[in-house]
C-alpha cells in the first residue's frame, strides 16, 4: 500500500458524517485501531502523522489521535473498536490487518472506517464488493495472501533442490490462513514440492 493513497483514502473519510444525533467535537478525532503495539511501528505511526500533516491536520493542533494497541491479543479489538465509538471519533482507522477491521465494522456502521488488509476484503467481508465497497467502510487491499503461490515459485526458484518447505501462518486472522494454506498447497502440488504448515503464536 502506498502512503499517499491511504492518506488520500483517510482525508476523504474525515469529511463523511459521523453518526446522527452525536456531537460533532470541536476537533476531529480519529481512531487508530491495531493488533499490534507501538514499539515495533515507529516507522507506521511517523508516516501516518506526516501523512496528515500533508493534508493540513497536525496531531494537537486541529486534530487528536485516541490509539487502541491489542498488543497481540486480537481477542480486545472488538472492546476496544466500541471504545472508539463511545468516543465518537469521526473516522476509525485500521492500518493493519483483516480481523482489526472486520472489529470496527462490527462496532459501527455508522462511523467511517479505513482499512488496509493483505486479503480480499470482499471474501473476509470486509466489503460488499471491490468495485462497489458500500457501507461505512473503504479501504486499500495489497494482495499479500493472493500472492502466496507467486512467493512459493520465486523460492522454488532460488532453491530448486529443497524438497519440503515449511509455511507459517497466523491462526488468529483466518480468512488469510486459509488463503495463503490453500494457494500455497495448491502450487506446492505443481512443482511436486510437500508444504509444512505451521500455526503461529503471536506473543508481544
Amino acid at each position: 500500500m502506498k502512503r499517499r493513497e491511504f492518506i488520500f483514502i483517510l482525508g476523504g473519510a474525515a469529511s463523511w458524517p459521523i453518526a446522527a444525533g452525536a456531537q460533532q467535537p470541536k476537533v476531529p478525532v480519529v481512531g487508530f485501531l491495531h493488533p499490534g503495539s507501538a514499539e515495533p511501528n515507529g516507522s507506521l505511526l511517523a508516516a501516518f502523522r506526516k501523512g496528515l500533516a500533508e493534508t493540513g491536520y497536525t496531531e494537537n493542533k486541529n486534530v487528536a489521535i485516541e490509539f487502541r494497541w491489542a498488543h497481540g491479543d486480537n481477542s480486545r479489538l472488538g472492546e476496544m473498536a466500541s471504545d472508539l465509538v463511545q468516543r465518537q471519533v469521526a473516522v476509525i482507522v485500521t492500518p493493519i490487518g483483516t480481523v482489526t477491521a472486520l472489529a470496527a465494522k462490527t462496532a459501527t456502521t455508522t462511523i467511517p472506517i479505513v482499512f488496509s488488509a493483505g486479503t480480499d476484503p470482499e471474501k473476509a467481508g470486509i466489503v460488499a464488493s471491490l468495485r462497489r465497497p458500500g457501507g461505512n467502510v473503504t479501504g486499500v487491499n495489497y494482495m499479500a495472501a493472493e500472492l502466496s503461490a507467486k512467493r512459493l515459485s520465486l523460492l522454488h526458484e532460488l532453491v530448486p533442490s529443497a524438497a519440503r518447505i515449511a509455511l507459517l501462518v497466523n491462526p488468529a486472522n483466518p480468512v488469510p490462513a486459509e488463503t495463503i494454506t490453500k494457494d500455497t498447497e495448491a502450487a506446492a502440488g505443481t512443482i511436486g514440492r510437500r508444504i509444512d504448515v505451521f500455526k503461529a503464536e503471536v506473543i508481544e
